[in-house]
């Protein structure tokens, strides 16, 4: 069976016709995208910009790919296999690695970011209660976080990967604590430092691997996702090292429902390398005897 036959037949299971009638079947202009698309989302999304093929409702298209995908069965290639390969024999999230993203994601430019994030740019996802809003949303999620950690005036607080430092100005806006906070992004760093001066923050270029201090509450929001299964148990120690004994700590982080060992090639290639999601036993695994779990929420249908 040739490579168009087999594309053919998997998009089929899924609801998707080649050349079809409907808004969602993908429209095919060169028959090199039949080849192109056997490599997975790598393929697919590469092919899309060769402007190979094209479709007027991508959201369903890709809502057909994603909602089925346990039927779809491409053949094993390297470029699927290739960063599974990678994670195992190397630590790509080392000092150099992680640098690769900042570089690559997050030093793109702030006036990107604030084309499309809440007024706190918070990169991770909000809580929707009672409300459509998207700062309202974010709001109520770092409100949340905020009384999970229990703030208060006299807290010290280190924010892991501050991110534009959105936590950090809620936190001592409306708390009144210290926040520290770290990141290895110099657009984010600027950004941060503007949107909490006057405010009792502090914002370092810091790879957490040298954190130091004592700190009374720490959160790790959206950053976790970026260090990897290989140094998961490094993060947790210092974490720890630098928690005060009563002190109390907060990972936000979105998760994957099995454990793996990288991430989607396209996602890893065009949009944030070196990443992975982690699952809930490899937090758990990483985290053993480190701390005590006192509670766990998922609100991922928000």
């Amino acid at each position: 069976m040739g490579a168009e036959d087999v594309v053919r037949k998997l998009l089929s299971q899924v609801t998707l016709t080649v050349n079809g009638g409907e808004r969602h079947d993908p429209q095919v202009s060169d028959s090199r995208f039949f080849e192109t698309a056997l490599s997975g989302s790598l393929g697919l999304g590469e092919a899309y910009m060769a402007g190979q093929w094209e479709c007027e409702a991508l959201d369903e298209f890709f809502f057909r790919l994603l909602r089925f995908r346990d039927q779809v069965k491409l053949p094993v290639n390297w470029q699927m296999v290739g960063p599974v390969m990678r994670s195992l024999f190397f630590n790509v999230q080392n000092r150099r690695g992680s640098r690769k993203v900042a570089e690559q994601h997050y030093n793109l430019g702030n006036d990107l970011y604030e084309s499309f994030l809440d007024p706190y740019m918070q990169y991770t996802c909000g809580f929707f209660v009672d409300s459509p809003d998207l700062t309202a949303a974010q709001e109520y999620k770092l409100g949340l976080i905020c009384e999970k950690l229990k703030l208060t005036s006299s807290d010290t607080v280190l924010d892991v990967g501050c991110g534009w430092g959105g936590f950090a100005r809620f936190a001592a806006e409306k708390y009144g604590c210290h926040v520290t906070g770290i990141s290895i992004s110099d657009e984010q760093i600027a950004y941060a430092r503007k949107l909490c001066a006057g405010l009792p923050v502090e914002i370092k270029k810091l790879d957490y691997r040298d954190l130091g201090g004592a700190y009374d509450k720490v959160l790790v929001c959206g950053m976790i996702e970026h260090v990897g299964w290989r140094n998961y148990r490094r993060l947790f120690e210092v974490v720890r090292k630098c928690l005060n004994r009563r002190g109390l700590f907060l990972l936000h982080t979105i998760g994957r429902n099995t454990s793996g060992f990288a991430t989607d090639p396209w996602i890893g290639k065009y949009i944030f390398p070196n990443s992975q999601l982690p699952s809930l036993r490899q937090v758990a695994k990483a985290s053993e005897k480190l701390f005590v779990e006192e509670h766990w929420e998922n609100f991922s249908a928000h």
